[in-house]
C-alpha cells in the first residue's frame, strides 16, 4: 500500500512538472508581402495537435518544453521554429509555386488554385532603365504579349497584343488596371492611327503617369477563364499593376536617379545619297526639265537650285553686283560647294544631352499602419529639336488598420507632364491617286530622311511658296502639351468571421490634357497664307489665297495679311468607380490534412465615364503684339462657303453596371474547379435588353499533379528530377464594347455648303443609322495549359494551347437602301501557342545563371466580314481586314516591270498592265492584288539572361519577331524637287531605254512625261505600294545589356546606407538580324513624320540608394 501510494506521489509530481513544463505560445504569421496570414496551420512538431491563424495571422497554443512548432500554408515555404512567446514568422513562396499569388486587380488567388493563363512580371527585375513608359517593360518578357514600338515619343502608347487581335475595327488593346481600377483612355485612338504620328497620339498613353520606380509587378492576364472576373470588358486581355505600400516592421527611404545618353541617328545606318550621290541624281533632273529657271523660280519648293537661281536674280547696289554672276564658272563653282557640303541634318537636328529621372520614396509600417510615398522628376531637354518632356509624379499610398476586423486603405496618385513637340497637322490619304502626305510636316527625324544634303543648313529656302528654314520654323511652330491626371482612391475591408471578408472600393480620376500649337507670324505654316499676294506667277498656285466666288475676275488676296495661328485642343475625361465585394476562404481539414478548400466571391461594379473633346482655331493671331487678333471679312467668308469649323464641341457618357461572382473549389491542392459568371450593362449599346446586357462565364479546372502521393514518393526518389506538373484547362465567353457610340441614329450639325456666302445655313445631318439590336463583341475561347518543373524547379516550362472564335465584331455596314450603319457585322477566329523556359542554370554561392526564354505564336482568321475593304486601305501600310486573310493583311498591286520609258507598270483592277490606269477606291474587283501577309507579327519573344558574380550582375536581354510584311518608306515620286533626298537605290534607277532589262528601279520622270500624263503620279504611288516594295517585318533585337554593382551591407553601413548599387544599361544598341531590304529602316518604326520617332539607341547610368 505504501509502495502503491509512493508511485501515485511520483506520478502526480511528474503531471505537475510535465504540465509547468508546457508554455503558453502566441504569435503573428505574415505573407511575404506584409499583410496577414489568414488560416495557416501551426503544428506541434511530431504530435497532431495544432491550431490556425485567425483574421488577423494571429495564433496561440501551448507547446511542450523541448518541442518546436511547423508552420505551413499553401503556396508557402513550410518552417519549423523553436516557439517563442509573441513570435513574428512571414511566410516565403513555396518553390513548387511560381508567381504564388495571382492578382486579378478584384481578387488574389493562391497560384496552385489558380486554373487560368497568366505571366507575373517583376517590375524591378524588368524595369527598363532611361525608359519612362511603363508599357515598354512588357516587351519580350510575358508569352502571347506582343508590344511593337511603332512611335518612341512619350505619351504615346506602342501597340499591344495580349494574344493576337481580338476586334477587327477596335483597339484590340488590353485593359489597364492599376490597383484594381480601370485606367480609362483620355481619347480612343485606333490602333492603326498609334502610328500615325498625328499630335493625338501624344495623349493615347493611360498610364503615361506612372513612375516606374513605383510599381511592384504586372500581371498580364491572357485567357478566359484569367480574364472573365472583367466579363464584356477583357476580351483583348487585361495587364493588372500593382503598385508598392508599406509592410509591417520595415521603414526605408529610398533615392533614384537615372541618367540617360541617347546616341544622335546616324547616315551610316541609312540607305540615303550623300552630296555627291545627290548631285549626280539633279544633273539628270535639270536635264529633264526639272531644274531650270522656269520651273525653279516660282515653284511651291525650291532649294539648291532656286537659291541658285535667286542669287542670279539679286542686284547688290552697293558692290553694283549681282550676287551671283550668271555665268557657267559661277554656276559650276556654287553647284561643286553643295556637292561636297554632306550636310549632316541629324547632327544638326538632334542633341547631345542627359536625361535625367530622380525618384525619392519613403515607406514605414507597422501592425497597426503601413505607409508608402513618392515624388518623381524626369527631365529631358529633347532627343531632337522642340522636343522637351518635363513629368512630375506624386504617390501616397497608407494603409490603417481601424479595428481588430477592419481595415481602410487610401491611395492618392498625380501626375503632371509639359512637354514640347513640332508642330504638325494630321496625316492625309488622298483615296483618288494613293498619296500619303501631311502638309507643313517639320518633324526633324522625317527631315534628316528626306532633305538633301547638299543644302547649306543655315539658309533660307522656299517651301509652300514661302521662306523655309527647319530650324527657324521649330522655333515658331511648335505645340506644348501639358497632362494633368489624378486619381483619389479608397477602399475599406472588413472581416466579420474567420474566412469572410467584404471590401467596397470607391475611386475618381480626372485627366485633362491642353495642347496649344503656336504658328507664329513668321512661320512658314503662316506665310504661306499670304505668299505671292503680289507675285501673278505664283498666286494662282498658292492654294492657301483665297478667290472670291463672288468676284470673278477679282485676284487671289491673303485672309490673313498678318499674324498666325493658334489651335487650341482639350480633352477630358472624369472617371468615377465603385465596386464591393464579398469573400468566403475555407480549408476542413481531415486527420490534420487541409482537404477541402473552398473560396467564393460575390459582388457589383458601377462605372461612369465622361469624355469632353473640344479645338478651337483662332488666325491672324499677332504673336509680337501680345497675341492681338486680327482677322479680315475675307477670312470669314472664305471660312462660311468652305463650311470651315472654327470651334468643335463633342461629349460623351459612358455608364456601366456589372454584377460577378467567382466560386473555386480545390481537394487537397491536387483537383481544382473554378466558375466565374459576370452580367455587364451599358447605355452603349442596342436598347434591347439582350443587346445592352450581356452574361459572361467561364468554366475551368486544373489538376496539380505534384500534389500527389506518388508524384512526391516518385520525386524523392529520383532527387526531385521532375518536381511540378499542372494540367489546367478552361472554356469562356467573354465580351467587348469596342468604339460603339449610340445604338440611336446619329446627327450631327455642320455648316451646308453652297455657291455663294450669304446662302449658307446651319443643317443637320444624320451620320449614322440607328441600330437597336447592336451588342457587345464577343469570344469564345478554349485554353490547355500544362506548367512542368524539373531539378527541384530550377528549370520551369509553362505552355499554353489555345483556339478563339471571335464573333458579333463591329463595323460599318453600308446598304443600298439603308446606308451607313454601325453594326456586328464580322467574325474572326484565331489559335496559338505560347511557352515560357526559366532555368537556374548555374546555382552557387558566389556565381548564377538564370535564362528566361519566351516564345509565342499567333494566327488570325476574319472568317466573315460585311465592310467594305478598298483597294487603298488593303495596300496601305497597316494593312486592313479583307474575309479569308489576317486580322490586318498586307496586299501589294503586282509589279510588272518598267516599261520603255522606265514608268513602273502595275496589273489594275481590270486585270491589263498599265502605268496610270488605276482605281484606288475600287473594293469589289480586288483579285489583282496580291496578298503578301499579315502586318501584325506572327512569332513574338525574348530571351534573358542574368549572370550574377558576388555583387556584380550582368543582364543580356534579346527580343525578337517574326512572321509579319512591312511596306517600304514610299520613297518614290512621279516629280520631285531640289530639295529631295533619294535613297542610294537610284544608283539603279532606269536611265536609258533597256534599262528595264536590267532594274526595277523606275526613272526619275521628266516634266515632258508629266505634261503628257496627268495621271502619272498613279504610277509611282502604285510602285510605293507593289510587290517592289515589301520587306519581312522579322527582326532580332538586342533590347539590354546591363552591368550592375550592388555594394556589401557591411561597407555602406558605415555612412548610414542599407542598400546601394551601380547600374550601366545599353539599350536598343543594334538588331542582330533585320531583312536587307530595309536598308536601316526600323522594323518596327512607322516613319510617318509628326510627332513620331524611332528608338533611340541610348546609354543610362543608374544609382540606387536606401536608408
Amino acid at each position: 500500500m505504501k509502495k502503491r501510494l509512493a508511485m501515485l506521489i511520483v506520478g502526480l509530481f511528474l503531471s505537475i512538472g510535465m504540465a509547468l513544463a508546457q508554455g503558453h505560445i502566441s504569435g503573428t504569421v505574415f505573407e511575404d508581402n506584409g499583410e496577414p496570414c489568414i488560416g495557416a496551420t501551426v503544428m506541434i512538431q511530431g504530435t497532431k495537435q495544432g491550431t490556425k491563424t485567425d483574421v488577423n495571422g494571429k495564433f496561440s497554443i501551448n507547446v511542450p518544453s523541448g518541442k518546436k512548432i511547423v508552420i505551413s500554408y499553401i503556396g508557402m515555404v513550410t518552417q519549423t521554429l523553436t516557439p517563442k512567446n509573441g513570435m513574428k514568422v512571414t511566410l516565403k513562396a513555396d518553390a513548387h509555386t511560381v508567381d504564388e499569388v495571382v492578382v486579378t486587380g478584384i481578387q488574389k488567388m493562391d497560384k496552385r488554385l489558380f486554373t487560368g493563363a497568366t505571366t507575373k512580371i517583376d517590375a524591378e527585375q524588368t524595369k527598363l532603365d532611361g525608359v519612362a513608359d511603363v508599357t515598354r517593360a512588357l516587351e519580350g518578357r510575358a508569352a502571347g504579349v506582343s508590344v511593337q514600338n511603332v512611335s518612341s515619343t512619350f505619351g504615346t502608347a506602342p501597340k499591344i497584343r495580349v494574344r493576337g487581335a481580338t476586334s477587327i475595327y477596335g483597339s484590340s488593346s488590353p485593359l489597364w488596371v492599376v490597383d484594381g481600377v480601370i485606367m480609362e483612355d483620355a481619347v480612343n485612338v485606333d490602333a492603326d492611327d498609334l502610328s500615325s504620328g498625328d499630335a493625338t497620339t501624344l495623349i493615347s498613353n493611360a498610364i503615361a503617369g506612372l513612375n516606374a520606380d513605383d510599381i511592384e509587378s504586372f500581371q498580364v492576364l491572357k485567357d478566359g477563364s484569367a480574364t472573365s472576373i472583367y466579363g464584356a470588358r477583357a476580351m483583348s486581355g487585361v495587364v493588372v499593376i500593382t503598385t508598392k505600400k508599406g509592410r509591417a516592421g520595415h521603414s526605408s527611404i529610398n533615392y533614384t536617379g537615372e541618367f540617360t545618353h541617347r546616341l544622335k541617328p546616324s547616315y551610316s545606318d541609312y540607305n540615303i545619297s550623300n552630296s555627291q550621290e545627290q548631285m549626280g541624281i539633279y544633273k539628270e533632273m535639270e536635264a529633264k526639265g526639272w531644274l531650270e529657271f522656269s520651273q525653279v523660280a516660282n515653284a511651291s519648293s525650291a532649294a539648291l537650285y532656286g537659291k541658285m537661281y535667286g542669287l542670279m536674280d539679286t542686284y547688290n547696289s552697293q558692290t553694283g553686283n549681282f550676287e551671283l554672276p550668271f555665268t557657267d564658272a559661277a554656276m559650276a563653282k556654287y553647284l561643286q560647294e553643295a556637292e561636297f557640303r554632306n550636310t549632316d541634318w541629324f547632327d544638326l537636328l538632334f542633341n547631345s544631352n542627359i536625361m535625367q529621372t530622380h525618384s525619392l520614396s519613403v515607406s514605414s509600417g507597422t501592425e497597426k499602419s503601413s505607409m508608402y510615398a513618392s515624388l518623381s522628376a524626369m527631365v529631358d531637354p529633347g532627343w531632337s529639336k522642340d522636343s522637351k518632356v518635363q513629368r512630375y509624379t506624386a504617390n501616397i499610398n497608407a494603409s490603417y488598420k481601424l479595428s481588430k476586423n477592419l481595415t481602410a486603405t487610401l491611395r492618392t496618385n498625380g501626375s503632371y507632364r509639359d512637354q514640347t513637340a513640332p508642330g504638325t497637322l494630321n496625316q492625309s490619304t488622298d483615296v483618288v491617286s494613293g498619296a500619303v502626305s501631311r502638309s507643313f510636316d517639320i518633324n526633324p527625324f522625317s527631315y534628316a530622311l528626306n532633305t538633301s544634303r547638299t543644302l547649306d543648313p543655315y539658309q533660307m529656302y522656299t517651301r509652300n511658296y514661302a521662306p523655309f528654314s527647319i530650324f527657324h520654323e521649330l522655333d515658331n511652330n511648335y505645340i506644348e502639351i501639358n497632362v494633368m491626371d489624378l486619381k483619389f482612391q479608397g477602399e475599406l475591408e472588413w472581416k466579420p468571421l474567420r474566412g469572410l471578408s467584404v471590401n467596397v472600393l470607391g475611386s475618381y480620376r480626372i485627366n485633362r490634357s491642353a495642347r496649344d500649337h503656336s504658328i507664329k507670324d513668321s512661320s512658314n505654316q503662316a506665310e504661306a497664307y499670304r505668299a505671292g499676294v503680289d507675285n501673278p506667277n505664283i498666286m494662282y498656285s498658292n492654294p492657301y489665297l483665297y478667290s472670291d466666288p463672288d468676284k470673278p475676275n477679282s485676284l487671289p488676296i491673303s485672309v490673313m495679311p498678318t499674324g498666325g495661328i493658334f489651335i487650341e485642343n482639350l480633352n477630358q475625361v472624369k472617371q468615377l468607380d465603385f465596386r464591393g465585394t464579398v469573400n468566403y476562404n475555407h480549408v476542413w481539414s481531415v486527420n490534420d490534412v487541409e482537404t477541402h478548400i473552398f473560396s467564393a466571391l460575390a459582388g457589383m461594379e458601377a462605372n461612369r465615364a465622361d469624355y469632353d473633346a473640344r479645338e478651337h482655331q483662332d488666325y491672324g493671331v499677332n504673336y509680337n503684339m501680345n497675341r492681338i487678333v486680327t482677322i479680315t471679312p475675307d477670312f470669314f467668308k472664305q471660312a462660311k462657303e468652305e463650311g470651315t469649323d472654327l470651334t468643335t464641341f463633342s461629349r460623351s457618357w459612358n455608364r456601366r453596371l456589372a454584377y460577378f461572382g467567382n466560386v473555386n473549389y480545390s481537394y487537397k491542392g491536387r483537383y481544382s474547379t473554378n466558375f466565374t459568371a459576370r452580367y455587364d450593362g451599358s447605355n452603349q449599346l442596342g436598347k434591347s435588353r439582350q443587346s445592352r446586357w450581356l452574361p459572361t462565364w467561364n468554366v475551368s479546372a486544373s489538376w496539380n499533379a505534384h500534389e500527389e502521393p506518388f508524384f512526391r514518393r516518385w520525386a524523392e526518389r529520383t532527387n526531385q528530377a521532375f518536381s511540378h506538373a499542372t494540367l489546367r484547362l478552361s472554356y469562356s465567353l467573354v465580351g467587348e464594347q469596342t468604339a460603339a457610340s449610340n445604338a440611336k441614329p446619329i446627327f450631327r450639325s455642320t455648316n451646308m455648303w453652297r455657291p455663294q456666302g450669304e446662302q449658307q445655313e446651319l443643317a443637320l445631318y444624320q451620320s449614322s443609322l440607328g441600330n437597336k439590336d447592336l451588342t457587345y463583341e464577343k469570344k469564345h475561347e478554349f485554353n490547355v495549359g500544362v506548367d512542368l518543373g524539373f531539378l527541384d524547379n530550377r528549370i520551369n516550362i509553362v505552355t499554353d494551347a489555345y483556339w478563339r472564335d471571335n464573333f458579333d465584331l463591329m463595323g460599318y455596314y453600308y446598304g443600298q437602301v439603308i446606308g451607313r450603319q454601325y453594326a456586328n457585322v464580322a467574325s474572326m477566329k484565331s489559335h496559338g501557342v505560347e511557352a515560357t523556359i526559366s532555368s537556374a542554370n548555374i546555382k552557387s554561392k558566389n556565381f548564377q545563371w538564370n535564362t528566361d526564354l519566351t516564345f509565342a505564336y499567333n494566327y488570325t482568321e476574319i472568317t466573315d466580314l460585311m465592310s467594305v475593304s478598298r483597294v487603298i486601305d488593303l495596300v496601305s501600310s497597316s494593312g486592313y481586314a479583307r474575309e479569308g486573310y489576317p486580322h490586318r493583311a498586307l496586299f501589294s498591286f503586282q509589279f510588272q516591270g518598267l516599261n520603255d520609258e522606265g514608268i513602273p507598270q502595275v496589273i489594275n483592277e481590270s486585270g491589263e498592265t498599265t502605268t496610270s490606269d488605276i482605281y484606288f477606291q475600287e473594293y469589289e474587283r480586288l483579285d489583282h492584288l496580291k496578298y503578301e501577309g499579315p502586318t501584325e507579327p506572327t512569332y513574338t519573344g525574348g530571351l534573358n539572361n542574368m549572370f550574377r558574380w558576388k555583387n556584380w550582375r550582368l543582364n543580356v536581354f534579346i527580343t525578337y519577331s517574326f512572321g509579319n510584311k512591312l511596306r517600304l518608306d514610299p520613297v518614290f515620286a512621279a516629280s520631285y524637287s531640289d530639295m529631295s533626298a533619294m535613297p542610294k537605290e537610284f544608283k539603279n534607277r532606269w536611265v536609258q531605254p533597256g534599262d528595264e532589262a536590267k532594274t526595277d528601279i523606275p526613272a526619275i520622270a521628266s516634266v515632258r512625261q508629266n505634261y503628257k500624263d496627268n495621271y502619272l503620279s498613279y504610277a509611282y504611288n502604285a510602285y510605293n505600294y507593289s510587290t517592289a516594295r515589301v520587306a519581312d517585318g522579322g527582326f532580332i533585337r538586342m533590347k539590354d545589356i546591363s552591368l550592375t554593382y550592388d555594394f556589401s551591407p557591411q561597407l555602406i553601413s558605415k555612412i548610414g546606407l542599407s542598400t546601394a548599387s551601380l547600374k550601366l544599361d545599353a539599350t536598343n544598341l543594334f538588331l542582330i538580324y533585320a531583312d536587307k531590304k530595309l536598308n536601316g529602316q526600323d522594323p518596327e518604326f512607322v516613319n510617318s513624320g509628326g510627332v513620331a520617332t524611332p528608338l533611340s539607341k541610348q546609354f543610362t547610368f543608374t544609382i540606387r540608394l536606401g536608408i
